[in-house]
């Protein structure tokens, strides 16, 4: 199984700058993103393109929350994985993205906010964001993750830049 991980798309007007960036994404078995769409056509591109989840981030307006959870809890296999946007006061972004599932038995946690890509682990859960494929702000590179699930339920990761 190969899913692309995005988040912190932040795109406006549909210029086909989402078109030339995810053209590869046509071959993934699922596309997640988490959350600061920019606007309510990105997710609905993304929901019309693509085998498709994804939660709603703190920039996003009213329609896309309302279609959207804030955050979710999928299975892969034999991975629990959360899904968080991390927005709020306080903390880093990758604390409160792990707060965000104290309570919960998780493997993985995927999230946004800070437009930085990292693939870390915290407390034996790998924390997973991917940056930002539209809005790097500081950061060097234009990224997202691909993350490969095998039949024998190994995972392996990717950052891809853009």
């Amino acid at each position: 199984m190969q899913i692309a991980i995005i988040s912190d798309t932040h795109l406006k007007k549909n210029t086909g700058q989402l078109d030339d960036l995810i053209s590869e994404f046509q071959n993934m078995d699922l596309v997640i993103h988490a959350g600061d769409y920019g606007d309510p056509w990105v997710l609905k591109y993304l929901q019309e393109h693509f085998k498709f989840i994804g939660v709603w981030g703190n920039t996003d307006n009213h329609i896309i929350k309302e279609a959207l959870p804030e955050k979710l809890i999928v299975q892969f296999g034999a991975y629990r994985v959360g899904i968080c946007h991390a927005h709020g006061k306080g903390k880093t972004t990758m604390e409160r993205a792990y707060s965000n599932f104290n309570n919960e038995q998780v493997d993985i946690i995927i999230f946004g906010h800070s437009h930085q890509p990292i693939i870390r682990t915290k407390n034996k859960v790998l924390m997973l964001n991917p940056g930002s494929l539209t809005n790097k702000r500081k950061e060097r590179w234009f990224t997202y993750i691909v993350l490969s699930v095998d039949q024998s339920l190994q995972a392996a990761l990717m950052i891809k830049e853009v």
